[in-house]
Protein backbone atom coordinates (compact mmCIF):
# COMPACT_ATOMS: atom_id res chain seq x y z
CA UNK A 1 0.00 0.00 0.00
CA UNK A 2 1.09 3.41 -1.10
CA UNK A 3 1.69 5.94 1.78
CA UNK A 4 -0.43 8.34 0.66
CA UNK A 5 -3.33 6.06 0.89
CA UNK A 6 -2.44 5.20 4.56
CA UNK A 7 -2.12 9.08 5.29
CA UNK A 8 -5.65 9.62 3.52
CA UNK A 9 -7.33 7.14 5.30
CA UNK A 10 -9.56 8.78 8.21
CA UNK A 11 -8.31 7.99 11.91
CA UNK A 12 -12.54 7.56 12.59
CA UNK A 13 -11.55 4.52 10.38
CA UNK A 14 -8.36 3.32 12.00
CA UNK A 15 -9.25 3.80 15.50
CA UNK A 16 -11.83 0.25 15.79
CA UNK A 17 -9.38 -1.28 14.25
CA UNK A 18 -6.71 -0.89 16.80
CA UNK A 19 -9.70 -1.20 19.79
CA UNK A 20 -10.06 -4.39 18.35
CA UNK A 21 -6.87 -5.47 17.68
CA UNK A 22 -6.20 -5.11 21.50
CA UNK A 23 -10.02 -6.39 22.82
CA UNK A 24 -9.11 -9.48 20.41
CA UNK A 25 -6.50 -10.44 23.00
CA UNK A 26 -8.28 -10.09 26.14
CA UNK A 27 -6.74 -6.06 26.67
CA UNK A 28 -9.43 -2.97 26.89
CA UNK A 29 -10.12 -0.17 24.63
CA UNK A 30 -8.97 2.05 27.74
CA UNK A 31 -5.58 0.72 27.03
CA UNK A 32 -5.44 1.84 23.81
CA UNK A 33 -6.65 5.37 24.56
CA UNK A 34 -3.91 5.50 27.16
CA UNK A 35 -1.17 4.60 24.73
CA UNK A 36 -2.63 7.24 22.18
CA UNK A 37 -2.27 9.77 24.85
CA UNK A 38 0.98 8.53 25.78
CA UNK A 39 2.20 8.67 22.12
CA UNK A 40 0.53 11.94 21.05
CA UNK A 41 -0.91 14.47 24.15
CA UNK A 42 -4.25 14.19 23.07
CA UNK A 43 -6.63 13.75 25.85
CA UNK A 44 -9.32 11.49 26.05
CA UNK A 45 -11.78 14.06 24.72
CA UNK A 46 -9.94 14.57 21.93
CA UNK A 47 -9.26 11.30 20.75
CA UNK A 48 -13.41 10.64 21.20
CA UNK A 49 -14.40 13.90 19.27
CA UNK A 50 -11.74 12.57 16.44
CA UNK A 51 -13.36 9.37 16.46
CA UNK A 52 -16.89 10.99 15.35
CA UNK A 53 -15.38 13.86 12.53
CA UNK A 54 -13.43 13.49 9.40
CA UNK A 55 -9.54 13.43 9.86
CA UNK A 56 -7.00 12.14 7.97
CA UNK A 57 -4.79 10.01 9.52
CA UNK A 58 -1.74 12.16 8.88
CA UNK A 59 -3.86 15.05 9.98
CA UNK A 60 -4.01 13.41 13.44
CA UNK A 61 -0.25 12.99 14.01
CA UNK A 62 0.72 16.52 11.89
CA UNK A 63 -1.65 18.12 14.64
CA UNK A 64 -0.53 15.76 17.81
CA UNK A 65 -0.32 18.53 20.91
CA UNK A 66 3.16 16.42 22.12
CA UNK A 67 4.97 13.27 20.36
CA UNK A 68 6.12 11.74 23.46
CA UNK A 69 10.08 12.06 23.24
CA UNK A 70 10.20 8.35 24.78
CA UNK A 71 8.81 7.52 21.22
CA UNK A 72 12.39 6.98 19.99
CA UNK A 73 12.52 4.17 22.79
CA UNK A 74 10.45 2.06 20.50
CA UNK A 75 12.24 -0.72 18.59
CA UNK A 76 11.02 -3.43 16.81
CA UNK A 77 9.72 -5.06 13.50
CA UNK A 78 6.10 -4.34 12.16
CA UNK A 79 5.20 -5.56 8.97
CA UNK A 80 8.81 -7.36 9.00
CA UNK A 81 9.82 -3.55 8.89
CA UNK A 82 12.46 -1.60 11.80
CA UNK A 83 10.30 1.08 13.10
CA UNK A 84 13.71 2.63 14.29
CA UNK A 85 15.09 2.79 10.53
CA UNK A 86 12.15 4.13 9.06
CA UNK A 87 13.34 7.44 7.65
CA UNK A 88 9.96 9.29 6.43
CA UNK A 89 9.10 10.98 9.98
CA UNK A 90 5.03 10.94 9.29
CA UNK A 91 5.40 7.05 8.92
CA UNK A 92 7.77 6.20 11.56
CA UNK A 93 5.09 8.22 13.73
CA UNK A 94 2.55 5.75 11.95
CA UNK A 95 3.91 2.88 13.11
CA UNK A 96 5.41 3.41 16.52
CA UNK A 97 1.01 3.68 17.12
CA UNK A 98 1.53 0.06 15.35
CA UNK A 99 4.38 -1.45 17.37
CA UNK A 100 2.72 -0.08 20.67
CA UNK A 101 -1.39 -1.59 19.89
CA UNK A 102 1.06 -4.62 19.13
CA UNK A 103 2.72 -5.28 22.14
CA UNK A 104 -0.70 -4.50 24.22
CA UNK A 105 -2.12 -7.31 21.65
CA UNK A 106 0.68 -9.81 22.89
CA UNK A 107 0.08 -9.04 26.80
CA UNK A 108 3.07 -6.74 27.64
CA UNK A 109 2.76 -4.81 30.72
CA UNK A 110 1.06 -0.90 29.83
CA UNK A 111 4.38 -0.08 32.38
CA UNK A 112 6.89 -1.63 29.75
CA UNK A 113 4.73 -0.38 26.75
CA UNK A 114 4.86 3.11 27.68
CA UNK A 115 8.76 2.87 28.75
CA UNK A 116 8.41 3.80 31.75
Amino acid sequence: MNNDKVYQMSFSKIYPLLVNKALKKGRQKEEVDEIICWLTGYSQDEIDAMTENPITYAAFFENAPNMNPNRKLIKGTVCGIRVEEIEEPLMQEIRYLDKLIDELARGKAMDKILRT
